[in-house]
């Protein structure tokens, strides 16, 4: 008989106040089951960027302890578990496209044949083999986008973090995102979503959880959000329960 199975993530108690005395975080807890499409939705300054930072090691924390599969977050192995793709396009300017993804392989520890063989992979994914030698600056920021998720899946994490994938792209970039996002999920990788855009997170997100001021609000799914708040859509849902905050 086997036992639960082990969250994907999980947060307890996390508290992250800044050097200027910003508390970000307020004794935050969250579980994120393994293999869920999860979704936190949030205005601008309700934490989720610092959570998304200290989940991957990008800040140190003030207190709590947060756990990748049952291991501490700061375990390399743990780490090696994780995949981010930031909402600032993060790449650096001297670096092509195929380079980007085997700088970002061999930090992971792939070694250069499989490496090499996954960036092909990548690239095909998200059709950047006709850019494979364009360095970042020259890149439309479609295509930026694309180079970010595909350098975030490069070393095969099983938890994605998605932070705003789809901020700033036209339409039909935001489905084929959509799709790719999906086929993901389905091969039972553990996603992530941050977005502003709620449809965006009732379309794709099996659980979303709502944050304000650093403290968790709700979660649930969108369904179960909208009977909890007695409302007729997410954007409703939003809206009343930031103003309950």
């Amino acid at each position: 008989m086997t036992g639960p199975a082990v969250p994907a993530l999980e947060i307890s108690r996390l508290t992250k106040r800044y050097d200027d005395g910003f508390l970000a975080l307020d004794g935050f807890d969250l579980v994120v089951p393994d293999g869920t499409f999860f979704g936190l939705l949030g205005p601008n300054g309700a934490g989720k960027t610092t959570l998304i930072s200290a989940v991957c090691n990008l800040i140190r924390i003030t207190s709590g302890d947060v756990r990748i599969f049952g291991r501490e977050h700061t375990h390399g192995e743990a780490r090696r578990m994780v995949g981010l793709a930031e909402q600032d396009v993060n790449l650096d300017r001297f670096l092509d496209v195929e380079e980007t993804l085997l700088y970002h392989g061999g930090y992971y520890g792939m070694s250069r044949r499989d490496a090499r063989a996954r960036a092909k992979e990548m690239m095909d994914v998200f059709d950047l083999f006709s850019k494979a030698k364009v360095r970042a600056p020259k890149l439309s920021g479609g295509m930026r986008r694309r180079l970010l998720l595909a350098r975030a899946l490069m070393h095969e994490p099983r938890l994605v973090i998605l932070d705003e994938p789809t901020a700033g792209v036209d339409f039909e970039l935001r489905l084929e995102l959509w799709r790719y996002i999906r086929r993901l999920h389905e091969t039972g990788t553990t996603i992530l979503l941050t977005t502003h855009y709620l449809e965006e997170a009732e379309e794709l997100c099996e659980e979303i959880a709502l944050i304000r001021s650093g403290r968790l609000l709700a979660r649930d799914s969108a369904d179960g959000l909208r009977e909890a708040y007695e409302a007729d859509s997410l954007a409703d849902v939003y809206v009343k329960a930031m103003a309950a905050a």
